[in-house]
């Protein structure tokens, strides 16, 4: 009798001891978006459309109302977005070390993000998007349904609509015979919320903490999702952008023109028309999205793992989709810069909005914080507790950003300076009285003082952040670092 009494407390003391052991660590639910813009969350109260789950997350946290995407070194910005997520080095140090060979020393000297969590005590985990120069089983203890940088698209979606007529008779998101999202006979969406439910069902009997990297495809082009979306988007309730323009004056000098495969999607110049269709897709795709978000967030309460768990939801960049003549993202506008940036969990203040600039990719040495795990000195991005503990009042003086040679960008002081250093073009905007970057006033000689002050800063800030372009000769100092491929059509950006 005695021997089964001690057995017993044994056994309650080593159950206790394990789940005591399971709670000391938070579980960090991390999930990303592709290509949606900071105003695609309906409780911001920017577009008329619809985010229950997201908004419910917005409740349920903290909002970081101004994070940014640091820049590009290339067409397709998700690439330099995930790769310094995923090394914590800001743009131009990322920029050095975004090879294939590079990447994977990176790999190997378990200097990854994933890698970082797994040495804290994590059990690491991803599915959807990667895009990232080293294969993720290598670095993830489970990796499930790697999706390349885009669904594969047709020359159908593109160039499209051109009106009523040629809508009627051409491509639509929801047929799936056109592939991209549909390819393999489930949404790629919905292989997501399947994976990362069959996931949390696994770790509720498990005692590690478990660290989820959940990077969707959507909202990215091709815009597929089911009819039902679709619908509940008609045309007339899809308002046209605020700041829509036919065609952008720098267009083709700051690489947005047609030799950029993200511009080629919709009619050049812009119409009404066109740019309704693309954003009535864009906001479908976005509610299908959002949908899953909320399949998975319900397997986690359900699975009782939700109070130990800090779940954040951002996106690697935005998108234009119509504002200012502009489709994609290859640009310095903040619809296509910034991002929505939701954080929820323990002691994370509950329906609260943090003005203080950041950059997304500060999510990387948060979740190191979170996890008790040590930062390394390579990671550049900096942690966002102490904002969150109200112990700072920022990060950064000024957000910074770049597109390869041809675009560079300061905000500082409520102000915005974009300039165009091989178009001989520039742009400032006061972004507290004109947040949509409508009234241009770069042209005012009452502003003069103020662009150079902010051109000085900006050369300033790219010195300290190694950017490689000489603002006196940026086509040459541009082609020493990234010489122009030989080709005979840049298909350019994913």
């Amino acid at each position: 009798m005695k021997h089964s009494i001690l057995t017993s407390t044994l056994l309650l003391l080593s159950a206790t001891f394990a789940l005591q052991a399971k709670s000391e660590k938070p579980n960090i639910l991390f999930i990303f978006a592709d290509d949606l813009s900071y105003e695609t969350i309906g409780s911001f109260g920017i577009l008329d459309i619809d985010t229950p789950h997201l908004d419910r997350l917005a409740e349920a946290g903290t909002t970081f109302t101004h994070s940014y995407n640091m820049g590009a070194y290339n067409g397709a910005v998700c690439v330099a977005s995930r790769a310094m997520l995923n090394t914590g080095r800001f743009v131009w140090n990322t920029f050095k070390y975004d090879t294939g060979k590079i990447m994977n020393e990176e790999a190997d000297a378990g200097k990854m993000w994933s890698q970082l969590m797994s040495k804290a005590g994590y059990r690491t985990y991803m599915t959807g998007k990667w895009h990232v120069k080293v294969k993720p089983e290598k670095i993830f203890d489970v990796a499930a349904n790697e999706r390349p940088g885009m669904p594969k698209a047709v020359p159908e979606g593109y160039n499209r609509p051109l009106d009523e007529a040629d809508y009627e008779k051409g491509w639509k998101p929801w047929e799936a015979k056109w592939g991209g999202f549909w390819e393999g006979g489930k949404h790629w969406s919905e292989v997501v919320a399947d994976d990362s439910i069959e996931f949390l069902n696994d770790a509720k009997d498990r005692d590690e903490p478990f660290f989820m990297y959940l990077a969707f495809n959507a909202a990215h082009d091709p815009r597929q999702a089911p009819k039902e979306y679709v619908d509940r988007y008609p045309l007339d309730r899809i308002e046209l952008p605020n700041n829509f323009t036919p065609k952008y004056k720098y267009q083709d000098e700051i690489g947005c023109g047609k030799e950029l495969r993200d511009a080629r999607l919709a009619p050049f110049p812009r119409t009404e028309y066109s740019v309704k269709v693309n954003r009535q897709e864009y906001f479908a795709l976005i509610t299908h999205m959002d949908d899953q978000i909320g399949r998975i967030i319900e397997a986690l309460e359900e699975t009782g793992q939700a109070d130990n768990t800090y779940i954040v939801f951002t996106a690697d960049h935005g998108l234009a989709v119509g504002r200012h003549g502009l489709i994609g993202k290859q640009n310095m506008y903040d619809h296509s810069v910034r991002v929505p940036f939701m954080i929820v969990g323990p002691e994370v203040e509950k329906g609260a909005k943090n003005e203080a600039p950041i950059y997304l990719q500060d999510i990387m040495p948060t979740a190191l914080e979170l996890a008790d795990a040590p930062i390394p000195e390579y990671v550049e991005f900096k942690s966002l507790l102490p904002l969150l503990e109200g112990k700072r009042k920022k990060h950064y003086d000024s957000v910074y950003g770049a597109y390869k040679g041809q675009q560079r960008m300061i905000i500082k002081d409520g102000w915005k300076y974009i300039t165009y250093p091989t178009a001989n073009g520039t742009r400032l905007y006061n972004m507290e009285a004109d947040p949509f970057e409508k009234n241009d006033l770069s042209q005012n000689p009452e502003y003069a003082s103020k662009i150079k002050k902010l051109h000085k800063s900006l050369q300033k800030l790219s010195k300290e952040l190694d950017d490689p372009l000489d603002y006196e000769d940026p086509i040459t100092s541009w082609n020493k670092v990234s010489p122009p491929k030989k080709t005979k059509n840049n298909k350019g950006g994913h």
